[in-house]
């Protein structure tokens, strides 16, 4: 696919996966939810593996990379997550994990070399004060104390691991594995880290069979992980995960104005001057970069070249 209409998938599904997400709320564990729908998403996707004949036998030294994969963006990052959510509000949570953009900068740079322009820097930049904008009046109606601190503390942890994530999978397929078996095993580790969790912190297995639990279930399997993810980890290695991160503070752009229509959301100032500073982020992260300076750039090097070989010229018929 081209890569707009990924990027285009991975906001809108992962946007709306909210709703989904307050359905799976209530009786049932989370840890417990979630471990079902990256279990789900496992098996949907060993299945598709199956019927594509890509391979799903791996080596003990390729089993390690999912399993780090695995723990790293389908368990750690949503346990710190939806543990974070209990100290603190989902303004904070996003505004947090809105910091993967920056995360995936430092870490591209530390792990891969890549080089981060300043236009990167600049909307990135943009993109969070738009982020902090949206939701000011949630922020200013916060209290910080200690409840508040652990909840974002929890918050940036699950961030990091997100990050590293999208590091490893980036290695992956720098490593010539295929994305969806690689995807499939490193869902499979995640929903099983999901379940030694339930265990160890003494929950249940319970289940709700409700028309909606069930339905949101399927969506946050299919679409907002099986698709959504397959469309993101796709782009990591298009456009660098510094670049692709962007969609993370497009989320909740998306989920704001669906909430206008689902829940009557009243818009303020602040909204307006949010959304408008996350987009023009959007713009700026995702622009192709100045070809008038690519262009002198090239002349530069040219001219250099032409330089040398005169040089080596003049020395050859001195010599002789």
């Amino acid at each position: 696919m081209n890569n707009i209409i990924l990027y285009l998938i991975t906001v809108l599904i992962w946007g709306t996966t909210w709703i989904a997400i307050n359905y799976q709320l209530g009786d049932v564990a989370s840890e417990a939810s979630l471990a079902y729908r990256f279990g789900l998403a496992a098996a949907i996707l060993f299945v598709y593996c199956k019927l594509k004949k890509f391979p799903l036998s791996f080596t003990r030294k390729q089993h390690v990379q999912f399993l780090l994969f695995g723990l790293t963006l389908f368990g750690c990052n949503y346990f710190f997550l939806y543990s974070a959510q209990q100290y603190i509000n989902s303004a904070l949570t996003c505004i947090g994990f809105s910091l993967i953009m920056f995360f995936n900068i430092i870490n591209a740079k530390i792990w891969y070399k890549t080089k981060i322009t300043n236009q990167v820097y600049l909307g990135s930049f943009i993109g969070i004060a738009g982020i902090i904008t949206l939701f000011w009046p949630q922020i200013i109606d916060t209290s910080i104390g200690s409840t508040t601190l652990l909840g974002l503390s929890l918050c940036i942890v699950g961030t990091l691991f997100a990050s590293t994530g999208n590091m490893l999978s980036i290695k992956n397929q720098q490593l010539k594995l295929p994305l969806f078996p690689a995807s499939a095993w490193g869902m499979f580790y995640g929903a099983s880290f999901m379940a030694v969790m339930v265990l160890i912190q003494g929950k249940s297995f319970s289940f709700s069979f409700t028309t909606a639990y069930i339905s949101s279930l399927l969506y946050l399997s299919i679409f907002g992980s099986v698709i959504a993810f397959g469309c993101y980890l796709t782009l990591l290695n298009n456009i660098g995960a510094h670049k692709a991160s962007y969609a993370s503070i497009m989320f909740p752009a998306v989920a704001v104005i669906i909430s206008t229509f689902v829940e009557n959301f009243q818009w303020s100032t602040f909204t307006f001057l949010g959304l408008f500073f996350i987009l023009i982020g959007n713009l700026v992260v995702l622009a192709k970069p100045n070809k008038t300076k690519k262009t002198a750039y090239k002349k530069e090097v040219k001219n250099n070249n032409q330089k040398i070989v005169q040089g080596i010229d003049q020395e050859s018929t001195l010599t002789n």
